[in-house]
């Protein structure tokens, strides 16, 4: 009672809408519209046009090629300049130890990880459609790409003899190794910029859409997971080789377990110290963000004690703890990158692409969304792009956006890419003046930094549970995502991943939902009957919502489990009786020809009783095929006395409202179904077919005389007064006769 009540109340408070309008088909709503005149242009025309350039079309295209021409005239330097200094400064200190960082997972030399930190950042500047987004190295990437450089540079292929203890042998044999792992790493650099060029010019921006979060989420805690073992050798002064491939992790994770009785002990603890020091300082920034003006930067903090102890207490030759060791100063001439490697590298470098796209696409969209502008996902492709395949003419390996260095961008008050072209500046300031003094930094303490900036995507295991709540399906995408990328590595994971991926679309497609829709008494609106007390089905009409594909919407309008069971019954009914009779009368026809050759004497009064007397006595099968020609043979008294299985449905309508497109065999399953539908008296109608699916209908020579557009409707609401006075005027004409 209080129920009704309250909806009798919020009803008086809505307000209402009254249209009366004529019952639209296809047919009637197409003769009251004109369709706008448009001259068909050919194929010529079409590339003639493209083709052509104005001033404005050019201006157009070069402010999408370089978006910094379009907003840099319009910088409102009061409001955004110092926000984008603090942001610029900010970042570029983090920039830093994660360059050096990141470049111990790619295994190149540190100095290396300042190149990428500053000749790809430097480019996005001008090309990226990103305002807050940081471009540098990154994790997952960096891991890939070391990967790759140890797989296809081995600490074996490099020859030095077992009994050497000449230390210039010893540096010649790791200075041939980097040399060779740098040249793998820029390859792979300059061949997933060309990849992301050539997505971006051919406007594949969309593909980002099929590496859907759970994968890439499933992807990236696997990664992190790799990157966190791997650094466990750096943590603790252990003296392992680098593994690469499948079983990588469980190789190295076996290799450091088996040699952690040689543990450097000082090397640990100034691990251990460093990464207790930057969870503290990560704790303080969380904790004081709203007091503090900029977050403290702690790893550079770290950067900074590390090398001053290292250097004062000589760590490296008084406790044999590695240190990052020599830094060049000074930028290296521009070189062409040596592609003359193995071919296998193509996928890694089309691996690296799609998924460092993705990474920045998908940081991108978070922040666009939260401060309202829009990126364009071919230029984001394009400008990482050209970071890649430009800086790797200046020694870089692959790059990404880096979502720690993004929230502080973000964060500090950055609102446009000055913010990271002064975080450039600032590690160009190190490679070409100061870069010397951090040559006794201890790699531990970069060990530490990768450890804790690994917190966030470590964190995402608590995925398992939330995906475990909402969707099965993305649970298993995540967790396919995650085991095949742990245990067969990053490239076949991911290439896994994206299989399962699909091969879940597909089932989903395959295994569509259906409802059957009904009525809310007194509005033209139709909901699942299955879901509302208050919606009941037709009673003179049954609306099914289908999303129609050729091989589910057979089974659908043939299966009692999908389908209301009186449409079945109906049909099945129908369908069986007709069957039967004709089956009678073949029957009688034999019985009666068969009483006139043994009964030649008698009347024909007697023969016709007698043929009478055996149909009515005959005990004939149900089933069996369907003769369509003994119809023909059937008296008009029988007739008469056959009476079809009365119906208690009469029409069906088919929403087509999330229907995008329809094939030649979809059609022909279509035509098929209401052609099986109309021979049993079962009116089947279309609801809400958009004009880009009648038009592929009548492509398909859909309509015909049976067929016509006039059992295409605007709406459910129209489909179902349509039946309703159909369906009325049959009754009126049978109870006229």
């Amino acid at each position: 009672m209080e129920h009704a009540q309250e909806e009798e109340a919020c009803l008086e408070q809505t307000q209402r809408y009254c249209v009366q309008r004529p019952i639209y088909n296809q047919e009637l709503l197409q003769g009251q519209l004109h369709r706008r005149q448009r001259t068909p242009q050919t194929l010529g025309q079409k590339i003639a046009h493209s083709c052509r350039c104005s001033s404005k079309k050019a201006k157009s295209s070069l402010y999408s090629f370089m978006p910094i021409l379009k907003w840099l005239p319009r910088y409102p330097v009061k409001e955004y300049l110092l926000g984008d200094i603090i942001s610029g400064v900010s970042t570029g200190i983090m920039q830093l130890p994660q360059g050096l960082a990141y470049s111990l997972l790619a295994a190149v030399p540190p100095v290396f990880g300042l190149y990428s930190s500053f000749y790809p950042v430097f480019l996005y500047t001008f090309f990226g459609t990103s305002r807050h987004i940081s471009i540098g190295t990154f994790a997952v990437i960096s891991m890939m790409v070391g990967g790759v450089a140890v797989r296809e540079v081995p600490d074996e292929i490099i020859s030095l003899d077992s009994n050497s203890t000449n230390i210039t042998d010893v540096l010649e044999y790791y200075s041939a190794r980097d040399a060779k792992r740098v040249q793998v790493a820029v390859t792979l650099a300059f061949l997933a910029g060309l990849i992301q060029l050539s997505l971006g010019f051919l406007r594949f921006g969309f593909v980002a859409i099929y590496l859907t979060e759970p994968l890439v989420r499933g992807f990236t805690t696997a990664a992190a997971v790799h990157v966190f073992i791997s650094q466990l050798k750096y943590l603790l002064g252990i003296q392992t080789s680098r593994f690469s491939g499948p079983l990588s992790v469980v190789y190295t994770l076996a290799a450091v377990l088996s040699k952690i009785t040689t543990t450097n002990i000082a090397t640990m603890i100034v691990g251990l110290t460093c990464i207790i020091l930057l969870l503290t300082g990560k704790k303080i920034n969380r904790r004081f963000k709203k007091k503090l003006p900029v977050p403290v930067p702690m790893e550079i903090i770290v950067v900074i004690i590390g090398t001053g102890v290292s250097a004062g207490m000589n760590l490296n030759e008084s406790y044999k703890v590695k240190v990052v060791g020599s830094i060049p100063q000074g930028l290296r001439a521009p070189a062409v990158p040596q592609i003359q490697l193995n071919p296998a590298m193509l996928g890694d470098a089309v691996a690296i692409a799609i998924v460092g796209f993705s990474m920045a696409v998908s940081m991108a969209k978070i922040f666009a969304l939260k401060h309202g502008y829009t990126i364009d996902g071919n230029q984001e492709l394009i400008a990482l792009g050209i970071c890649n395949s430009v800086g790797s003419f200046f020694q870089t390996f692959p790059i990404t956006c880096s979502m720690s260095r993004s929230l502080v961008q973000e964060g500090t008050g950055g609102k446009t890419q000055i913010a990271g072209a002064l975080s450039a500046v600032i590690v160009l300031l190190v490679i070409v003046a100061i870069g010397y003094l951090f040559e006794p930094l201890p790699q531990t303490v970069l060990a530490g930094i990768v450890m804790v900036n690994l917190k966030g995507m470590l964190k995402q295991f608590r995925d398992i549970r939330h995906f475990w709540r909402t969707s099965k399906i993305e649970l298993a995408i995540w967790m396919v995502a995650f085991v095949a990328s742990l245990f067969l590595g990053l490239e076949y994971g991911l290439l896994t991943a994206v299989t399962f991926a699909i091969i879940t679309v597909i089932y989903r497609t395959q295994r569509p939902k259906y409802r059957i829709l009904g009525q809310i008494p007194n509005t033209d609106i139709y909901c699942d009957v299955e879901e509302y007390e208050e919606v009941g089905t037709c009673s003179s009409a049954l609306c099914s919502l289908i999303q129609w594909n050729k091989d589910s919407c057979g089974s659908l309008l043939l299966c009692p489990t999908t389908l209301h069971a009186c449409a079945i019954i109906i049909l099945a009914a129908r369908r069986k009786a007709l069957k039967r009779h004709a089956r009678e009368i073949k029957a009688a026809n034999e019985q009666r020809k068969k009483a006139v050759l043994k009964l030649v004497s008698s009347s024909k009064n007697d023969v016709e009783a007698t043929a009478k007397h055996e149909i009515a006595s005959d005990d004939l099968p149900v089933n069996g095929k369907f003769a369509e020609s003994s119809v023909q043979d059937m008296p008009l008294d029988e007739h008469e006395h056959f009476v079809l299985p009365k119906a208690n449905i009469h029409s069906l309508i088919l929403d087509f409202t999330p229907v995008n497109f329809v094939d030649s065999v979809g059609a022909k399953t279509l035509k098929s179904i209401i052609q099986k539908f109309n021979e049993v008296g079962v009116f089947v109608c279309i609801a809400g077919c958009s004009d880009p699916v009648t038009n592929e209908l009548t492509r398909l020579n859909f309509f015909d005389k049976s067929i016509t557009r006039e059992l295409l409707f605007h709406s459910i609401h129209d489909a179902v007064l349509a039946c309703q006075m159909k369906h009325g005027s049959a009754a009126q004409a049978d109870s006229n006769l």
